[in-house]
């Protein structure tokens, strides 16, 4: 864990993380919406055709598409409650000691929190 901690305590790698922010976001809203959407078309299409296989499709089809939109939205918060209940228990190392897990949450809150500004920044400011 002592790479971690290094690694997302540090300044070098703040504009990766930023950028891997950015793509779990757009993945997290994105996906949804579309999904949402293109199953909101096949639904339409399927009810001014006015046949009722297709309609029954169509909405079988539309339901396990905003079953699917929920959890890739649900992954992001799942991935935070695994992070934090980890970081707070320790993982136990092979030798019977407690691992240092508290660097994982701190990478998923610098990764997640886009306009996160450091600290020496806001004082240098001032």
């Amino acid at each position: 864990m002592l790479i971690l901690e290094s690694i997302c305590k540090g300044d070098t790698l703040t504009p990766v993380l930023r950028i891997i922010g950015y793509v779990i976001r757009i993945i997290w809203f994105g996906i949804p919406i579309a999904l949402i959407i293109l199953g909101s078309i096949d639904l339409g299409r399927a009810v001014i055709n006015s046949k009722e296989d297709e309609v029954k499709k169509a909405k079988k089809s539309f339901i396990n598409r905003l079953i699917y939109a929920v959890l890739v939205f649900a992954v992001v918060w799942i991935v935070t409650l695994v992070l934090g209940f980890v970081s707070r228990i320790g993982v136990d190392k092979t030798d019977g000691m407690t691992a240092d897990t508290t660097g994982w949450q701190e990478c998923w809150k610098k990764i997640m929190n886009l306009n996160d500004t450091d600290e020496n920044q806001t004082t240098d400011a001032n």
